[in-house]
């Protein structure tokens, strides 16, 4: 068989298959699942990465598979799922798909640059990078669930604009080239704490309302012209 078969990618791989899942939840109207899976590969990416430098004896091939590998999955985890979720809650018409297509193309340009500058680095230091250049594209776990926590006490139309800016402005700032340090242990713990809060509260207090409007309409134009 083809490929490298270890502990280091059993994160990667649960994070793919906990969004392929979200995506037919998302698909279907179940958007709470959806949201969740999209939580729960945010996660599994935060450690991958720790676990993957615990085997000291990698050799340059497993090392450069689990770079591409990472990257793979993370353009499906958090560029196409996260895409898919926003359209089908209402980023649609011509406004919202070209949001969609930026953030879609910066995810891509993000991750492509990320392997190039990845495999270099690994090359002349080896260990791990303190710095991201960029927003991390797995900022979207953190972003697209607490945003969704707003439909709560939102209006449709206000949270649906509020969609439309936070997807094209998370998209702008993957390939805004500025120094982000990485979280450590202890930020981690804090992030996973108030997405792990947003959810709960989420299961228990949701009674999210889905804007219904045609595939090709976008509730955004369309609010402003019946004003």
């Amino acid at each position: 068989m083809i490929g490298f078969y270890n502990y280091t990618v059993v994160l990667t791989y649960v994070s793919l298959i906990s969004s392929v899942f979200g995506m037919t939840q998302a698909i279907h109207g179940h958007f709470k699942t959806a949201i969740f899976c999209l939580a729960l590969s945010g996660l599994c990416d935060m450690f991958d990465g720790k676990i993957a430098r615990t085997k000291k004896d990698r050799t340059e091939d497993e090392k450069a598979f689990g770079i591409q590998i990472d990257s793979l999955c993370d353009m499906v985890c958090f560029g196409a799922f996260p895409a898919l979720i926003c359209y089908l809650l209402g980023v649609r018409g011509i406004l919202g798909l070209l949001i969609i297509s930026i953030y879609c193309v910066c995810s891509v340009v993000r991750l492509a640059f990320f392997n190039v500058l990845e495999g270099k680095r690994q090359q002349t230091e080896g260990g791990a990078n303190h710095y991201y250049h960029g927003l991390p594209i797995t900022s979207m776990s953190v972003v697209l669930p607490l945003i969704f926590m707003t439909q709560f006490f939102l209006p449709d139309f206000v949270f649906l604009v509020l969609l439309h800016i936070v997807l094209l402005v998370v998209g702008i700032l993957f390939v805004v080239d500025f120094r982000f340090r990485k979280p450590n242990n202890r930020t981690l713990a804090v992030l996973v704490s108030v997405v792990a809060a947003a959810l709960a509260a989420l299961v228990i207090y949701s009674t999210f309302r889905v804007p219904r409007q045609s595939q090709d309409s976008s509730p955004i134009i369309d609010k402003i012209f019946e004003e």
